[in-house]
């Protein structure tokens, strides 16, 4: 079996911020330190966290008064920065800079007396949060049906904003369902949707000319995974969703000639080569990497965690 790795895969440069965030915060502070919800959509990264005295939680009250207290990367409501300070918790916020960019343009959307549409799926805390940043209306659509249905005069002054982790394809296509509905829309370029998120699409579509089956490494309720599996789907190559090689199912490669691999942002290279592992206890495997571009950003942590504790 031939393996071919994407190019890029696996961790951006959002989820390395939370998750040094989390260890500086541990070296400073000592254990327990506390996380509102996963600070990334990964179980073995959280678990790790967890043994090293990381709580996680989903509500503030669960934290004790005065303890440190970190942000996920997905972002927060300002309700939950109110109570945070009203708990007067040592908040470090892991929040992405790249989420917090699309906070600021809802609200810069918003302060000019638009109705602020998020292009985003229900119930995600990106968008949970997003939605409780922004003053004013604000409206959620998942794709173009939504657009059909939402009770605004075509007349209104609207602006989208988005989810950073979306299909770039779906994206473009509920703009443009917008764009029809509203002629006074304004919105940011879909190019304006995460870096990372662009990039792996990319490079999943370019995989999946070489491959006869993908693998997306990746947590169910990580939202950029599911799209990179979704992705495979719909050029017509069977591609499944695992979190590490125990949920290697031997039946998806079986009589497959070359096998592509990928990973979500949140998920770490330790996890695609667990995949590559239990690939190999059913037959030889031969592992390359594919052309692709070689990201090299970097997001500042919080001032308070700049330099190594002692």
């Amino acid at each position: 079996m031939h393996v071919i790795l994407a190019q890029p895969r696996g961790f951006c440069a959002g989820v390395v911020r939370a998750i040094e965030i989390v260890d500086r915060a541990l070296e400073r502070y000592g254990a327990p330190v506390y996380v509102r919800h996963e600070i990334v959509h990964n179980k073995a990264v959280v678990g790790g966290l967890r043994a090293r005295g990381a709580v996680f939680v989903e509500a503030l009250a669960e934290v004790p008064p005065q303890a440190v207290t970190i942000f996920s990367a997905h972002g927060v409501a300002r309700a939950v920065e109110a109570d945070a300070r009203a708990r007067d918790l040592r908040v470090l916020n892991a929040t992405c800079p790249l989420v917090a960019k699309v906070h600021i343009q809802g609200r810069q959307y918003a302060a000019a007396g638009r109705v602020v549409i998020l292009i985003g799926h229900a119930g995600h805390p990106e968008v949970e949060g997003t939605m409780g940043q922004i003053d004013g209306r604000v409206l959620l659509v998942q794709d173009e049906a939504d657009v059909d249905a939402l009770d605004l005069p075509a007349t209104t002054p609207v602006a989208y904003i988005t989810q950073t982790t979306l299909s770039v394809d779906d994206t473009r296509a509920v703009i443009a369902a917008l764009q029809r509905r509203f002629p006074d829309l304004v919105g940011p370029d879909v190019r304006d949707i995460c870096y990372a998120t662009q990039n792996r699409q990319r490079a999943v579509r370019d995989l999946c000319r070489q491959v006869d089956v993908l693998l997306v490494v990746g947590a169910a309720n990580s939202s950029n995974s599911n799209r990179l599996r979704e992705i495979g789907s719909e050029i017509g190559i069977p591609s499944y969703l695992l979190a590490d090689g125990s949920e290697l199912d031997p039946a998806w490669v079986a009589g497959a000639a070359t096998v592509g691999i990928t990973a979500g942002a949140s998920a770490p290279e330790a996890m695609v080569e667990h995949v590559i592992a239990a690939l190999r206890t059913l037959g030889p495997v031969e592992v390359s990497t594919m052309d692709g571009l070689e990201e090299h950003v970097e997001f500042k942590l919080p001032p308070e965690l700049a330099g190594r504790a002692a």
